[in-house]
């Protein structure tokens, strides 16, 4: 029996079968404007559409982002300036507002945003416009975003030697993260399926930081936001890059249902063996390669590599296909359309 978008990703979050495998899409802004020209539509929305995927992202109107002498700055203190790459011109991270922090005080007296400033009158119509379809919210950086305002190495040594500071940071974007779902779901007359937080936890080869690092910083916020999701029925997805493998039991245990980006390229992230050790546990989320696989191989070798992470992640459920990161702007629309054939993600369900 043919299910709808938000049926199919519900089924593979509990570990059933479902009719064929639910897709996400992520991409840089780049690749969003690409694939609109490329695809011959005329929104983001349109574009999901035409490649079939299941999900889609609500969000509320924050204050926008300030640019003055070309710097922008957003609500939280994070600051980008614009920098030249290969492909083109690209907003870059530089010092947030706190860096030059010295006490706990010029933490303090940051003007914090509230969820006073946040407008969810939106939020009412985008569920129904999105009716059929599997809703997700969230975007809540429980340690990434502060430490990016703060520096990251600033934040790293204040674990140490400011751990005060820390738990100060840390707190301040928590307590707005629970208002913000509160918020936001109330706005959504509960229509809300997925809530998801990030914070990047690995390198290529390791963790950014000790596991004890981790237990005591970050996940008491994580239990605190899959304690709120699960408290209304929406599962609780967890967004880190790198090899985390050694943090999924942790991860688990503060009541993660969905890990992502799976990215296979890291070390000890092989898609095989952590269906086979946590796949009970958990839903994946991911899992398709942008840094080697996507970029530099042909539309064939992605059908053929799409169809692996299906047999594989996608066994009995547990799992929602998607790229192990935003598409990257070097990446080809055909090897973007080949990702997402039909075909192949009914094949990859092993139906």
């Amino acid at each position: 029996m043919r299910m709808n978008s938000r049926e199919r990703v519900l089924t593979a979050i509990r570990h059933e079968q479902p009719d064929r495998l639910p897709v996400d899409l992520w991409a840089e802004p780049q690749v969003w404007d690409r694939l609109l020209k490329d695809l011959g539509c005329s929104t983001r929305d349109e574009v999901l559409n035409v490649l079939d995927v299941d999900v889609r992202y609500i969000e509320p109107i924050y204050p926008a982002d300030t640019i003055r002498e070309g710097v922008r700055q957003n609500m939280w203190g994070e600051r980008w300036a614009m920098a030249t790459t290969v492909f083109g011109t690209a907003w870059e991270h530089i010092d947030g507002v706190l860096a030059g922090a010295g006490t706990l005080a010029d933490l303090e007296a940051f003007p914090w945003p509230t969820c006073d400033d946040v407008d969810y009158s939106t939020i009412a119509e985008q569920c129904r416009r999105y009716e059929g379809k599997a809703i997700a919210f969230g975007n809540a950086d429980i340690f990434e975003r502060p430490a990016l305002v703060r520096g990251f190495e600033n934040m790293l040594c204040d674990t140490g030697e400011h751990p005060e500071w820390v738990d100060y940071l840390v707190k301040v974007f928590v307590d707005f993260y629970v208002e913000d779902f509160t918020r936001c779901l109330e706005a959504a007359q509960g229509k809300i399926d997925i809530y998801w937080a990030l914070t990047d936890l690995g390198t290529q080869q390791g963790l950014i930081m000790s596991r004890g690092t981790f237990n005591r910083f970050i996940a008491p916020t994580l239990r605190t936001l899959s304690a709120l999701a699960h408290r209304h029925g929406v599962k609780f997805m967890f967004h880190s890059c790198g090899a985390v493998r050694e943090l999924i039991p942790d991860l688990i245990a503060t009541g993660v249902d969905i890990l992502n980006p799976i990215q296979p390229a890291a070390f000890g992230m092989a898609p095989d063996t952590l269906k086979a050790d946590f796949g009970a546990q958990l839903c994946f989320h991911g899992g398709v390669d942008i840094q080697y696989l996507l970029p530099l191989e042909k539309p064939a070798k992605v059908r053929e590599e799409v169809r692996e992470r299906g047999q594989i992640l996608g066994k009995n459920g547990g799992y929602i296909l998607a790229p192990s990161h935003n598409l990257q702007p070097d990446i080809s629309t055909e090897n973007i359309r080949a990702m997402y054939e039909l075909s192949l993600r009914q094949e990859g369900a092993g139906l």
